[in-house]
């Protein structure tokens, strides 16, 4: 039984339980890269997301924020930190953890267990029970868990105080945890929510919600902290060196000291010379791993697709370039789950889903059948490629036994018209669709984040016979959290050439409606 507290005692555990920082460098301690055990002293980025935390604290009582972070800020560790700190002077509340895979949750709790086996006596908490991913303090009746995203329903059932997303672009599982665990935490005072990550492309659930945050259409607040603001990452410019071009732009444009610049140079050159890239212009790899704002954190997390997003934006923001004179094509793109979307998009020419940009939930082959009819009743295309995949083949046959014309199913594994460059019809449809994205008389898409994601999601590699072969659907679900629905669309526009049709053929195309349906 420990002993009464001294007033002096008192007033130091008061400091202690008020002031994180304070308390940190005192009771916290953590392994430093160099493998040395010391007090965890915040960093400049540690010290900027805790005067944000707070005052978002002192504005609302509570704590929602979604962090996208540059590479090895130390983010979680404050977190972790933090929430030790309020687990072991609050009672009965929980804290919990949820990362994106195995190691990274024995990581965290690792650090956890640091912080309790070095924590001084006067404010150590006793824990009454401890496991691999629990600690459990008996006389506050409080505790601290960890888990992986991996685990469908993992925190569902729980009541949490305060939550923490490690690495939420790369959870397994996205859209489940969104509905299950994060739903546990109640909306009342003196909860917190942290959401954190790198970026993994501009789409997905980590994406939208940290969209929806920058826009002020949540109640999380979105957290950018560039690079340039930890102070480790700078270096002493050398007398004799002269940066190019693009390093004094860069420099300029971001008001960086000439220590940061010179240490953003060399990183940069060490990333451009393994990826085989000149050192004299900044890498994608740099700018994925160091960015300098969230857009360019998304962006450069995408390098390495099958399309590049430099031209996707290039189109995304390309003047009105109408081409009437053009076929009208629409691909369609149908749902093979229930977190698949059904997408048509049309094509004229060099413009994209001016007419049809249509994406929505069902599984319902008759309600998908029918929204379709309405758009070619509607538009009038010259040629529908519908996907024979997820109920495609389905939709074609109730739209053929009603007399719709111009219908082709495509398989996308079936053999491609240029067997010497495609594994299949879908990697040649996706050819085609980045040769059009890449025209140098320019072509338009919809500026939407979500066709923007889909359409730069693929990776690709070249098999034994030197063919393009795209990354199917599945491991891009299980990469990014994402089905490219959209972009599938947009290459179904190319599956086959479309020429002009005869007025005639525009008059015939939907004839012999259903009486009873209307289509």
């Amino acid at each position: 039984m420990r002993a009464a507290l001294s007033d002096r005692e008192k007033r130091i555990r008061q400091h202690l339980k008020d002031d994180f920082p304070h308390y940190a460098e005192r009771c916290l301690k953590i392994r430093t890269k160099a493998g040395q055990i010391e007090p965890l002293v915040l960093n400049a980025v540690q010290q900027e997301i805790h005067r944000i935390a707070q005052a978002q604290l002192s504005d609302t009582g509570r704590v929602r924020l979604i962090v996208l972070k540059a590479r090895q800020p130390g983010v979680s560790t404050y977190v972790e930190g933090r929430f030790y700190w309020r687990v072991t002077h609050t009672p009965a509340v929980r804290a919990f953890i949820l990362t994106h895979l195995d190691a990274a949750t024995d990581n965290i709790f690792a650090m956890a267990r640091r912080f309790h086996e070095n924590c001084p006596d006067m404010v150590k908490p006793s824990i009454i029970a401890a496991s691999a991913k629990e600690l459990s303090f008996g006389d506050l009746d409080s505790g601290y868990r960890v888990g992986t995203a991996k685990t469908i329903g993992i925190g569902r059932s729980d009541t949490i105080q305060f939550f923490h997303g490690s690495e939420v672009a790369s959870w397994p599982n996205a859209e489940e945890h969104a509905s299950g665990v994060l739903q546990a935490v109640p909306d009342v005072d003196g909860t917190e929510v942290w959401l954190e990550s790198t970026a993994q492309g501009a789409a997905g659930l980590y994406f939208g919600m940290y969209k929806a945050a920058e826009a002020g259409e949540s109640d999380y607040q979105a957290v950018f902290v560039p690079w340039f603001v930890h102070s480790d990452y700078i270096s002493e410019p050398d007398d004799d060196i002269s940066l190019p071009p693009a390093f004094l732009e860069y420099a300029e444009a971001h008001n960086l000291t000439p220590p940061q610049i010179h240490w953003a140079w060399r990183k940069n050159s060490d990333m451009a010379s393994a990826d085989g890239l000149p050192p004299d212009e900044i890498c994608w790899r740099f700018r994925q791993e160091y960015p300098a704002t969230s857009e360019e954190a998304f962006r450069a997390s995408r390098e390495g697709a099958f399309i590049s997003p430099e031209c996707v934006l290039r189109a995304r923001k390309a003047e009105d370039m109408r081409q009437d004179h053009a076929a009208l094509v629409i691909g369609c793109d149908f749902a093979r789950g229930e977190r698949d979307y059904n997408w048509f998009m049309s094509r004229r020419g060099r413009v994209m889903g001016d007419e049809v940009n249509l994406r929505f939930h069902s599984g319902d082959t008759e309600d998908i059948a029918g929204k379709l009819a309405r758009v070619i009743d509607r538009t009038m295309p010259a040629q529908c490629f519908l996907d024979s995949g997820g109920g495609g083949a389905a939709v074609y046959d109730i739209l053929r036994a009603r007399n719709y014309r111009n219908l082709t199913l495509i398989n996308f594994g079936s053999k491609a018209d240029d067997g010497r460059l495609y594994a299949n019809k879908r990697a040649e449809m996706w050819g085609e669709l980045r040769s059009w994205l890449l025209d140098p008389g320019g072509v338009s898409i919809p500026d939407n984040d979500t066709l923007d994601g889909e359409m730069t999601a693929p990776g690709y590699k070249y098999n034994a016979s030197q063919q393009i072969v795209l990354e199917s659907k599945d491991r891009i679900r299980a990469r990014l959290n994402l089905s490219p629905d959209g972009g599938d669309a947009a290459a179904l526009t190319f599956a086959h050439p479309v020429h002009p049709p005869e007025t005639g053929d525009i008059e015939d195309f939907a004839i012999g409606q259903d009486p009873d349906t209307g289509y």
